[in-house]
């Protein structure tokens, strides 16, 4: 690699808007060579930094950013995405625009593109599985809600309709609606019924995906993991080999404290919650049904149990958070290893 690759003449600051981007050019030597708008479009990316030497470009995550940098690379350039949360903290500048902040990316990424704490973006179809994952979860939460309108207002008129799964209540419900109330709820009955089934096409989908990546197949072994948080957890993780250790999957999915030490003081802070919320919701889920009454004993429940038995607010909460950074952790290990799980792999012997 020659020392031009190494070094780029140019480093590009690219603030990106939702229609018009603005770009700021800073030669080795640190002088602006260049100020410019873009038009946020593939056509008018390409026209900008196509055919021209490779250049370092600097831009915040966002919307745009995961085809924007994908754009980028393919060009040749160098494409860093700063992680806007580890750069301004909980603050922003107290001067700012859409220029300015193109100028300063461009000069952080200039001087040390580690002070931008970059990410690295999935691939396009990694990018479009969960896409397909998030879109069932929306459905699932509309559906939630149409169910307990439906059973809040039967229950108003003193009438219930009785327990069942979700896939079933509109047709069980539609037996059991008070007759006053069939002219407002029928619609909404209809809708879940509708919804149901766009649900299970959804799923059926996400069969296909599993079938694509038997990695998946493989992690369902592990208790409490079925085919939703098996799907997530691979194709949010996409490479294995992106960590150099299993522990480093529980801080990617933010399942680990922040941390706040200085001199002789280290509060107990909260769980950072970075990375995919969706795929810390099913891993979290997977957690609360490991210390949930129907689950087997395992290292992992009494790991769990071991954290709420301290007692103290919202210990079960603790424990599900625990429980759910070491699935983490093991269902890379699992991954990375192709090994079989062994629930109680910690009760077992140990040879001398």
């Amino acid at each position: 690699m020659s020392s031009q690759e190494l070094f780029p003449n140019v480093t590009v600051g690219l603030d990106l808007g939702d229609k018009v981007s603005r770009t700021c050019e800073i030669d080795a030597g640190g002088k602006i060579v260049k100020r410019a708008a873009v038009a946020t479009t593939p056509g008018a990316i390409e026209r900008y930094f196509g055919g021209r030497p490779r250049c370092r470009v600097v831009l915040e995550a966002s919307t745009h950013s995961p085809w924007v940098s994908r754009q980028l690379e393919a060009l040749g350039h160098e494409a860093v995405v700063a992680n806007t949360s580890e750069v301004y903290g909980k603050g922003r500048r107290k001067r700012r625009n859409d220029r300015l902040d193109a100028e300063f990316l461009a000069r952080q990424g200039r001087a040390d593109v580690e002070l931008l704490h970059p990410i690295r973006h999935r691939s396009a179809e990694a990018q479009e599985d969960l896409a397909l994952l998030r879109a069932r979860d929306q459905l699932v939460q509309a559906r939630t809600k149409l169910i307990n309108h439906v059973r809040g207002a039967v229950k108003s008129l003193g009438g219930r309709i009785s327990k069942c799964s979700a896939e079933v209540f509109a047709r069980r419900a539609a037996q059991q609606l008070p007759t006053s109330l069939r002219p407002c709820l029928s619609p909404l009955l209809e809708v879940i019924a509708e919804l149901t089934k766009r649900i299970g096409a959804m799923e059926q989908q996400v069969e296909r995906i599993a079938e694509a990546h038997p990695e998946a197949t493989h992690l369902q072994q592990a208790q409490g993991i079925g085919l939703l948080t098996a799907v997530a957890y691979v194709r949010a993780v996409e490479d294995p080999h992106r960590f150099k250790r299993s522990r480093q999957a529980g801080a990617f999915f933010g399942l680990v404290p922040k941390l706040d030490d200085s001199s002789d003081s280290s509060p107990q802070l909260r769980i950072t919650k970075a990375g995919d919320p969706l795929v810390r919701r099913y891993l979290v889920g997977a957690a609360r049904y490991i210390l949930g009454p129907h689950a087997e004993d395992s290292d992992l429940r009494r790991y769990g149990e071991a954290i709420a038995a301290r007692g103290g607010k919202n210990a079960r909460k603790r424990a599900a958070i625990a429980v759910a950074r070491k699935l983490a952790v093991l269902l890379h290990h699992l991954w990375v290893t192709n090994a079989t799980y062994d629930p109680n792999w910690m009760q077992r012997p140990r040879a001398a």
